[in-house]
């Protein structure tokens, strides 16, 4: 799924906690992905359409070194993500085996990749971060995913953190973790973010010059007449 530049450009300008209010007064609240926190301070927010991945528990018969190898493995899946997607991988919630490490990480750099985002572990900390891929996720574990884990598959459907993504779903990732948005509400909710982006921003200048939060926020039919104006008086 390809988006304009400027429907993900006003998404990258809004907090994944001013697209989760927009979405519960849509109506959809399920989509904070548990789980998944900044892996290094100061990472830029990312929007990008979804390339999913999905992990399944490991058995003693398929979790071999020979999974590395496998057409079905995490690597064929690096080569498949396109440029701008963001890659998001379903764990488990597991924490006791790193799904990706610095190398995979460098080659989605390399491909383009704005992100990775799981509900599991990275291992490779240092290198990770080295990578310059921005990532969100449960922490940190030395073991290789196939230690506990079965890679089984890309771009389809998976539930990561409890909620449910879909490939073509757009993420956006923040110091306050990572969100989807459905892909039939991407564009409305773009517009409607940046719209809200602006009017916070005003109601907390007045805020910080002293006006009371009665009638502001939210905002009586006084105030929005006087945010009106003071926004074509710009």
């Amino acid at each position: 799924m390809v988006y304009d530049e400027a429907v993900l450009a006003k998404l990258t300008s809004a907090t994944t906690a001013t697209l989760t209010t927009v979405l519960f007064k849509k109506g959809i609240r399920n989509v904070w992905i548990r789980g998944s926190t900044p892996l290094a301070a100061g990472q830029p927010r990312i929007a990008g359409p979804a390339f999913t991945m999905r992990f399944i528990s490991g058995r003693e018969d398929i979790n071999t070194p020979a999974a590395w190898s496998s057409p079905t493995s995490t690597r064929a899946a690096v080569e498949s993500m396109p440029s701008g997607c963001i890659a998001i991988a379903d764990a488990l919630g597991r924490t006791d085996a790193g799904i990706f490490g610095d190398i995979l990480c460098a080659r989605m750099r390399a491909r383009g990749v704005k992100g990775l985002i799981s509900d599991g572990v990275v291992r490779d900390r240092v290198g990770v971060i080295s990578s310059e891929l921005p990532v969100w996720c449960s922490g940190i574990a030395a073991p290789p995913a196939v230690a506990q884990l079965a890679f089984v598959g890309w771009d389809q459907p998976i539930s990561c953190g409890g909620v449910a993504i879909f490939p073509g779903d757009v993420i956006v990732a923040d110091d306050d973790g990572a969100i989807v948005i459905p892909v039939t509400m991407v564009e409305e909710v773009a517009e409607i973010a940046a719209e809200q982006e602006l009017m916070e921003a005003w109601i907390l200048q007045e805020v910080q010059g002293g006006q009371p939060l009665t009638g502001l926020y939210p905002m009586s039919q006084e105030n929005e007449e006087r945010y009106r104006r003071a926004l074509q008086a710009r």
